[in-house]
């Protein structure tokens, strides 16, 4: 036998193996296990994790695309600071919103949704297809069966987001999608846990309606309002910043 190692397994496993030691490395950047600390070098990282050093080393090039760390002549490579981090990232998205976080979070990302989403909202009112607008129904409908507990109310909600963005027939608007997908899997939770109920399907109707209509400016209106709620509640709901429930 040849006795392969690591470095020659298949490009599925090589994949699997990086990605894997990509979401370790970064996670223990974002929850802090390195503040304060010297980042390990490729070695030692492998031999923590046990895997080859070209799985380490295409793990710490991703994680310097991500902007969580940089390599520096004769510094070696260094954790860098929170405002260097590619936020719309969904793998940093998804590190933050895992880790203990403060209510700031979640304000600050509903902050983002309330300038993006009712401008997506008007921007469907006007361009939307047929196609578009039957995705954005079945969304709602997927919500109304939710609350007769017939599907997901989480799943739902995001769906609906979702179909809202991609009816702008904006690109950059769509790709948006990600991180309202990856976001509102916490934004959601938390608000209906404080609630105590799931969304306002009606307040999601009246989206649906305007952009059904073709009429913008309620569209921008009654998504602005959704939005808005949310950020009343979280400023409303725990005054110290700490998450209910975590």
């Amino acid at each position: 036998m040849s006795g392969l190692g690591i470095e020659d397994a298949g490009p599925q496993l090589g994949r699997n193996l990086t990605y894997g030691m990509l979401d370790a490395i970064g996670r223990a950047i974002v929850v802090g296990d390195y503040d304060g600390a010297i980042f390990p070098t490729e070695a030692e990282l492998a031999k923590q994790h046990g895997v080859s050093r070209s799985v380490t080393r295409e793990a710490v090039k991703m994680l310097t695309a991500k902007g969580l760390l940089s390599a520096r002549p004769r510094q070696g490579t260094i954790v860098q600071p929170t405002t260097s981090w590619n936020l719309f990232d969904t793998d940093v998205l998804r590190w933050l919103l895992e880790r203990q976080f403060s209510i700031d979070l979640l304000r600050q990302f509903n902050e983002l949704r309330v300038a993006i989403e009712p401008e997506a909202a008007a921007l469907a009112a006007r361009v939307a297809t047929v196609d578009d607008i039957e995705r954005v129904n079945a969304g709602l409908k997927r919500m109304e069966r939710a609350e007769r507990g017939e599907d997901d109310t989480l799943e739902s909600d995001i769906a609906f987001h979702i179909a809202v963005l991609r009816a702008s027939r904006n690109p950059f608007y769509a790709q948006f999608r990600d991180v309202v997908s990856t976001a509102l899997r916490t934004s959601i939770r938390f608000t209906n846990r404080v609630k105590g109920r799931t969304a306002n399907v009606a307040d999601h109707a009246a989206v649906r309606d305007a952009i059904a209509n073709g009429n913008p400016d309620k569209a921008r209106k009654a998504m602005r309002a959704l939005i808005s709620d949310v950020l009343e509640l979280i400023e409303t709901a725990n005054p110290d910043g700490a998450v209910p429930g975590r």
